[in-house]
């Protein structure tokens, strides 16, 4: 096995809880406003979005790279009005877009992540943009070295450009990454392309919607409960 040399982290659900916060966000903003809607909804619709929106992209590369914020922006407004949410400004529509841009930590992130970087370069490998990242590291606490996102490489995961283009960028091999995620689906591409991998399951991720990641699917190179225990494992 190569020697591990850097760690790249899926972020949504698996460093930040993304769901609790956005509805804990908007719930008191929407108070404080007077305004009536179902939050809850709006931010599990929201995120049913998120793929769709993306494969978008991946269809129609005429059309060049869009960025997360983009893309969240363009979801918000129609889906709204679906759901009956109204008087709503454009301003308004930013403030929520910009929500995810402040998304809190797992109890377990900033201590593991902080362990971590003592052995390993570590860095996000996300589809949230540059911007999204970088002001979610501020407002979390995230101790990231540098900040990858698929804007570097104009592609969303899980195409192959975001996953060699991180190990390329860093200057090795893929086989000196390893990607550490809570979604099976994005460990099993990394592995496809030469990556290790690690596990990390964030049970309540999807709240009572959640249906999958459970538990390990793959073969992974480490299944861990949280990331202390993977620090734990890789002698941090």
């Amino acid at each position: 096995m190569s020697e591990i040399k850097a760690l790249l982290f899926d972020v949504f659900g698996t460093v930040v809880d993304w769901r609790t916060s956005l509805i804990d966000n908007f719930t008191a903003w929407g108070q404080a406003k007077g305004l009536k809607g179902d939050w809850t909804a709006l931010v599990d619709g929201w995120r049913a979005a998120y793929m769709p929106s993306m494969d978008e992209v991946r269809k129609h590369p005429e059309r060049g790279f869009v960025i997360l914020d983009d893309l969240q922006r363009q979801s918000i407004e129609p889906l709204a009005a679906k759901l009956g949410i109204t008087g709503l400004t454009s301003a308004d529509f930013d403030y929520l877009t910009r929500g995810w841009h402040s998304l809190n930590p797992w109890p377990d992130s900033v201590g593991g992540l902080t362990r971590l970087k003592r052995k390993f370069i570590i860095s996000p490998l996300s589809n949230g943009n540059v911007a999204l990242l970088t002001n979610m590291a501020k407002h979390a606490g995230l101790p990231w070295d540098l900040v990858l996102s698929a804007e570097v490489f104009g592609h969303y995961k899980p195409d192959r450009e975001a996953y060699l283009g991180a190990a390329k960028i860093l200057g090795l091999t893929p086989g000196e990454v390893m990607l550490v995620a809570a979604h099976n689906n994005d460990l099993e591409a990394a592995q496809s392309f030469g990556l290790k991998t690690a596990f990390v399951p964030r049970l309540t991720e999807y709240g009572p919607h959640q249906n999958r990641d459970f538990k390990a699917d793959g073969n992974w190179d480490y299944v861990v409960k949280d990331l202390n225990d993977l620090a734990d494992k890789l002698g941090c």
